[in-house]
């Protein structure tokens, strides 16, 4: 899940406003993970890729510190053996509860199921809701109270407010702006005045006042970097 309209952030919001709950086949995998791990697991998704002959099993954490921890010592790349841990334990798990056939001694006396889960060479990957969930905040404030803003502000120096993801920007037309504006009691109270309007759409509190700020630029850099092109602004 990487946009607020993916189906699976929407899944998964509904879980952590209490009005669904994980897959039942996915718990055990979820309460092993926490254990091992020191985490919370709050959704498991499962899908295929490559014209279904992979699998891929992502786990989803709430804050983006719990999702890091299964990074590489690179910081990027996915910890190898933390996925192939989980790919293991999945598979244990699914075999435990009859989902998937158990080829071992024992498993010829358990009930068998036709499965619809697939593990070998299961892809690992890992999300994270807040960080989502910021950015569905961002969104969700309406344009017209973003332009409102703009007139509240009544200063000629803005050129426009920009939102993208879950950052806001405020341009000026000059470099020499940014420059006058950065960190100013003027850019305090337009930081201010924006996190108003973004706290109300915030349903979960991820956003706090002490560590948000509208970024600043200009039409200036806007114009002469980026072909005043907002596609290649945000790319």
């Amino acid at each position: 899940m990487i946009m607020p309209s993916d189906k699976d952030y929407k899944e998964t919001k509904q879980i952590m406003l209490g009005k669904k709950v994980m897959q039942p086949e996915f718990k055990p995998l979820a309460e092993w993970i926490d254990k091992t791990y020191g985490v919370k697991t709050i959704n498991i998704f499962y899908d295929t890729i490559d014209k279904g002959n992979r699998p891929r099993l992502e786990i989803c954490f709430e804050h983006p510190k719990e999702k890091a921890q299964f990074n590489g010592p690179n910081g990027f790349n996915f910890d190898s053996g933390k996925q192939k841990a989980i790919g293991k334990k999945f598979k244990e798990t699914l075999k435990e509860q009859g989902l998937i056939p158990d080829s071992g001694l024992f498993g010829l006396f358990k009930k068998q199921a036709t499965s619809i889960y697939k593990t070998e060479n299961i892809w690992v990957i890992y999300g994270d809701f807040e960080s989502i969930a910021r950015i569905e905040a961002n969104e969700s404030v309406p344009e017209k109270k973003v332009k409102e803003l703009k007139a509240e502000l009544y200063n000629k120096d803005i050129w426009e407010i920009s939102r993208a993801f879950s950052g806001t920007t405020i341009f000026l037309y000059t470099d020499e702006q940014v420059k006058k504006y950065e960190n100013s009691e003027e850019h305090k109270k337009w930081t201010d005045k924006y996190f108003d309007l973004l706290s109300r759409h915030d349903k979960f509190g991820y956003f706090k006042r002490e560590f948000f700020s509208v970024y600043l630029d200009s039409k200036e850099n806007f114009d002469n970097n980026y072909e005043s092109n907002w596609y290649y602004y945000y790319k």
